[in-house]
């Protein structure tokens, strides 16, 4: 079996799969658990778990705004890429706050608990 300790990007991917997925049933708990797996799996210190949770929380954010972008532009055209863009803006920003400082606070308590 491969190691995967200690692999900080690799801890963000699957940091930001299980924020997505379980931020559907548990809003609260789906970024803390990505964040904790994140910050568990980048290991190193808690300052390198938080910043792998925090990453993970703002990959997510990035991802939905492209595809927010995309499907406002197939729908509507020009005007689509306005009103998807605007919104994309909200998103990232409402997302960072939200996913992002939970997914921080997680990545630090499993940093923590790595070390």
């Amino acid at each position: 079996m491969a190691r995967t300790y200690g692999n900080f990007w690799l801890g963000v991917i699957v940091g930001w799969i299980v924020m997505v997925i379980f931020n559907i049933w548990v809003p609260i708990l789906g970024p803390l658990l990505g964040g904790f797996l994140a910050g568990y799996i980048a290991g190193g210190s808690m300052g390198n778990g938080a910043w792998a949770g925090l990453l993970a929380g703002i990959l997510g954010a990035i991802i939905g705004s492209i595809l927010i972008i995309i499907g406002a532009t197939a729908l509507l055209g020009g005007v689509g890429f306005i009103t998807g863009l605007g919104t994309a803006i909200v998103i990232v920003v409402g997302a960072f706050l939200y996913m992002g400082i939970l997914g921080l606070i997680g990545g630090a308590i499993g940093g923590a608990v790595r070390r």
